[in-house]
């Protein structure tokens, strides 16, 4: 005999009480009687969407909260922005903007709540290229001596992702980045690449607020400085530019000492926080690789290949120059022996 189906019944009504005041409850809208599967997930999702509101901060900030919030930041970019919407844009990740449309924050018409100002990939990319032309512009006036080839290889150093990450942790953009709660967590307000992305960004967004003028100032400061001083150096000593790697293969092939070997001898850290520890090895024609000639580390394998071959530079020139310095001493003692005689 077949059993009888079973009468699903309706959720009853729950109203979660708010996180920041338990004697208020978020409006449900009519129609969520469900079954109790049904039910649940809505509240559940409810509680969820709710709790990141207040995370990502629903209490839409007055002109007054929004200026203090972003004066430090102001401060450090040496510009007071006519457009505060324009530079939250620049700092907010497109997680961030995911998420405020996910709970139902669309952008209404009239005037614009600050925290729906969108993400800020747009301004990413004309920042970019504002960038590359105040850095290139830069350089063609301090360095009239300078061909077309050196120009190019120390901008492509000065406007790189890496360096645009280093300028925007010296700054401390990264606190200022708005995020959502899952990315936050993961450690992304860290990461390189989104560091350099929305320091390039808030570079655009000095560019449509105030002209060129303050992007001038700004990369004069922070992004060339001595940064510029250090490359335009290692132009005239004949380095690489930052490429160690490239410099270290060309000096041992100079010196027909062999080829430079790099090895991971480890790696630790989580996976949004990853160490490499590399070794550098000459590898003479022929045969096997010898002895380290130094360890480097770095968050990916290049950087921590980069930083060794770094290392084994630093170690060649000081051999050399200590060699150089026993020559030279042992020149002054035979001159002084062919005197007396």
């Amino acid at each position: 005999m077949a059993r009888p189906r079973q009468r699903l019944q309706p959720w009853r009504p729950v109203r979660p009480r708010s996180r920041n005041n338990p004697s208020k409850t978020p409006a449900i809208p009519s129609g969520w009687r469900l079954i109790r599967t049904k039910g649940a997930v809505y509240v559940r999702e409810l509680r969820a969407a709710h709790r990141s509101r207040n995370v990502s901060g629903e209490l839409k900030p007055g002109e007054e909260q929004v200026e203090a919030v972003l004066a430090e930041l102001e401060a450090v970019l040496g510009h007071g922005f006519k457009s505060h919407e324009l530079l939250m844009r620049a700092l907010t990740h497109r997680s961030f903007s995911n998420q405020r449309i996910a709970d139902g924050h669309v952008p209404h018409s009239g005037k614009q709540d600050p925290a729906d100002a969108g993400d800020n990939e747009r301004l990413e990319f004309l920042g970019d290229a504002v960038l590359g032309l105040v850095v290139a512009e830069a350089l063609f006036a301090l360095h009239a001596d300078w061909q077309e080839g050196e120009l190019t290889r120390v901008r492509a150093q000065l406007v790189s992702r890496q360096h645009m990450a280093q300028v925007a942790a010296a700054i401390g953009l990264g606190k200022h980045l708005r995020l959502s709660p899952g990315e936050d967590k993961s450690g992304l307000r860290r990461k390189s690449t989104v560091l350099s992305n929305t320091m390039e960004a808030v570079i655009g967004a000095l560019f449509l607020d105030g002209g060129l003028e303050p992007v001038r100032a700004f990369a004069r400061k922070q992004v060339m400085g001595e940064a510029a001083e250090q490359l335009a150096e290692e132009l005239r000593s004949g380095a690489a530019l930052g490429n160690y790697k490239s410099a270290l293969q060309e000096r041992l092939q100079a010196e027909r000492a062999g080829a430079p070997v790099y090895r991971v001898k480890s790696e630790s850290g989580p996976d949004h926080r990853k160490r490499f520890l590399v070794e550098v090895r000459l590898k003479a024609e022929g045969g096997e690789p010898g002895k380290p000639m130094a360890q480097g580390t770095g968050s990916t394998k290049k950087h921590a290949e980069q930083d060794a071959a770094r290392r084994a530079l630093e170690r060649l020139a000081t051999a050399n120059a200590r060699l150089a310095q026993d020559e030279e001493m042992q020149d002054g003692g035979e001159e002084e022996e062919q005197a007396a005689q």
